[in-house]
């Protein structure tokens, strides 16, 4: 058990990042996932900037690394644009 204030209050917020951090993380992967399973283009078409904006929250916060982001998004984007060629 830590034994300064100051560690104590930093583990305290280090536990209230943490969690944040992983409620947003699932809930990007659950929007990722219902994006990859839609196989309407409309509907495909607009969930797409809500969920790359999603994955760029992340990248910025240091949740993802900012290349796994662009992986992620370039990846959701070709799924949409071959809904749109199909």
């Amino acid at each position: 058990m830590a034994n300064h204030k100051s560690s104590i209050k930093r583990i305290r917020q280090t536990n209230a990042r943490r969690l944040q951090n992983r409620y947003h993380a699932k809930t990007a992967r659950n929007a990722m996932r219902v994006l990859h399973a839609t196989e309407d283009m409309n509907e495909a078409k607009d969930l797409l900037p809500k969920v790359c904006s999603m994955l760029d929250k992340l990248a910025k916060k240091n949740v993802i690394h900012k290349n796994k982001a662009g992986n992620l998004k370039s990846k959701l984007t070709k799924h949409v644009n071959k809904l749109a060629q199909a």
